[in-house]
């Protein structure tokens, strides 16, 4: 599976679930604010790191799986759940990529601002693509280790603890 992009979102999406996105944003940057104002920059900054248009999207991304599966005659409750649930994965991913971005700018910043930004972009971008691999990776590992139900024995299937 290659990593791509597709516009085929857009056509999906109505003009008001992104303003939902974009409201539902501007209010977590609000709240980043307050709390930044209130209690300091460092720990403002914590607020700002939560992916601030994630609560939109995932119920966005689970309302349009089941308005798919449901135009096609199917019930697409678990489909739009287990879609949600995959992006919610790829964002902690993502923000394991963030975490090393911020790291790098910090170590980098007093030397030059450009290059720390740059150099931190590239550590994102890597950091979350080899997450991601690794994820795919080790979950593929995982299933051909586990044996399915036909390949265990009637002996295992019997024993109830």
């Amino acid at each position: 599976m290659l990593v791509k992009l597709s516009s085929a979102s857009f056509k999906q999406t109505r003009w008001y679930e992104y303003g939902i996105r974009f409201l539902l944003g501007g209010l977590a940057s609000v709240l980043a604010g307050m709390v930044s104002a209130q209690f300091g920059v460092s720990v403002g900054g914590l607020f700002l790191a939560l992916p601030a248009i994630f609560c939109a999207s995932a119920t966005l991304i689970e309302s349009h799986e089941r308005r798919a599966k449901e135009t096609a005659g199917l019930s697409g409750r678990r489909r739009g759940q287990q879609a949600a649930a995959l992006d919610a994965a790829g964002a902690s991913l993502g923000s394991i990529g963030l975490a090393a971005f911020a790291a790098v700018f910090y170590a980098l910043v007093s030397t030059n601002v450009i290059g720390a930004f740059a150099a931190a972009i590239l550590v994102w971008g890597a950091v979350s693509v080899s997450a991601w691999w690794l994820r795919r990776t080790l979950r593929a590992t995982s299933r051909h280790k586990q044996p399915g139900r036909c390949e265990r024995s009637a002996r295992d299937r019997s024993f109830v603890p």
